[in-house]
């Protein structure tokens, strides 16, 4: 229950908004993920939309601000913000100018911590594209109660982490009878690469072992227990999955420890809910090797030289052809079970890494800006937070939820 005081903050918060200069204001936006974020807003949000780019270059904002105007001459006029991510005056000021900040620039660990401050204490809504489970539990400690205090909902993993999972096991909830034990297995398919910024956020989180355990360890001291229900989401065997003909991996992403989330969150998941997380492989052979892979990526980034050098083979800004992007796909099938009764469903869309990621970035701040949403505040998911209401963005954007056949 909120105090009187958190009442009035939010309320004053809620206020003040309405009056604020800007509805999104993208920052990082001339990164490679940025600029399709940016290409995309300029492509769909709506009229009278006021929203602005920002950046640590001026000279490459306004280079983007020109190709943006290419697709609508209207953006010769979109406001630029300078501001880097270790300025914490500058970004306080963009925080206190808008409504929803979306932030590309990572890794998060070394260049999120100063905004996540920043919006929460401005009672801004925030999103990021993180997949690092160190810092997302760090910005739960350090930020999450000033949030909830000024109504602020700050939401990670915004992109394919962690959106079509947390969406898909909500909307495979849905599909299963309520007030009964709910067991979802998630299997990840897709053909397509990474850009160098995810991969310098995969080699950062890789090589933080220690202190990634550390921070999930403190987090859990700083939650409250959940009594009466349970979630959980463990970490399931390599197994060959019957009810897929394929052999499944764990996937050692942060997208169960979202859908947890959102399952402690959301009295729909049942009494006790258990999640599980696989890449979908169809050949023995090419499941141990990707087992292998990861292991080596592992180890390899424990060493500062192996480091190194692996960071200078994809870096940060860099990422595939337009073509490439354009041939590549995801499908995320889950299979549900409870009550007696089994549900297959699927998520599927286009290239995750680039375009869908874009895509479910952009649509994520749209909805937060423009959208009726349930009241919540703090560090909360993408299904808690938006639900249905950004499940239905995201259909009519191109990305499928459907209710899937056995497999035969």
């Amino acid at each position: 229950m909120s105090t009187d005081h958190e009442q009035a903050a939010t309320a004053a918060t809620d206020d003040d908004r309405a009056q604020r200069t800007y509805d999104i204001v993208l920052f990082g936006a001339t990164g490679f993920v940025g600029t399709l974020i940016a290409e995309y807003l300029a492509e769909h949000a709506p009229e009278g939309l006021r929203w602005a780019l920002a950046g640590r270059s001026t000279a490459k904002l306004e280079r983007l601000r020109e190709r943006l105007t290419g697709l609508d001459p209207r953006l010769g006029e979109l406001p630029l913000l300078r501001a880097d991510a270790d300025d914490p005056a500058g970004l306080r000021d963009i925080a206190q100018h808008a409504r929803v900040v979306a932030t590309t620039v990572g890794p998060y660990i070394t260049y999120g911590q100063e905004l996540v401050a920043a919006c929460a204490d401005a009672g801004t809504d925030y999103l990021d594209l993180s997949g690092e489970p160190e810092f997302v539990d760090l910005m739960y400690v350090r930020h999450d109660a000033r949030a909830r205090e000024t109504g602020a909902r700050l939401i990670p993993a915004c992109g394919f982490d962690s959106v079509p999972h947390d969406l898909g096991v909500q909307f495979t909830v849905e599909q299963l009878p309520e007030g009964v034990p709910l067991r979802i297995d998630g299997f990840v398919r897709t053909n397509a690469t990474f850009s160098g910024g995810t991969f310098a956020s995969a080699l950062t989180a890789f090589s933080r072992g220690r202190q990634t355990a550390a921070a999930a360890r403190d987090r859990r001291r700083h939650e409250p227990r959940l009594t009466g229900r349970r979630a959980y989401a463990p970490v399931g065997p390599p197994r060959f999955a019957k009810e897929l003909g394929a052999w499944a991996v764990p996937l050692p992403t942060i997208d169960p420890q979202i859908v947890q989330r959102s399952a402690r969150a959301l009295e729909r998941y049942g009494p006790d809910f258990r999640y599980r997380h696989y890449a979908a492989v169809k050949h023995l052979p090419v499941a141990l090797g990707g087992v292998a892979a990861l292991g080596a990526l592992a180890t390899a980034a424990q060493l500062p030289s192996a480091r190194r050098w692996l960071s200078d083979r994809v870096k940060p800004g860099e990422g595939p052809s337009e073509e490439r992007r354009a041939k590549s796909w995801f499908s995320v099938r889950f299979v549900g079970d409870g009550g007696g009764r089994r549900v297959y469903t699927e998520v599927s869309g286009g290239d995750p890494g680039y375009g869908d990621t874009a895509k479910m970035f952009a649509e994520s701040a749209l909805c937060l800006a423009l959208d009726p949403l349930p009241s919540t505040s703090g560090q909360v998911t993408p299904a808690v937070a938006m639900g249905g209401a950004l499940r239905e963005r995201l259909e009519r954007a191109g990305i499928r939820f459907r209710v899937a056949h056995a497999p035969r």
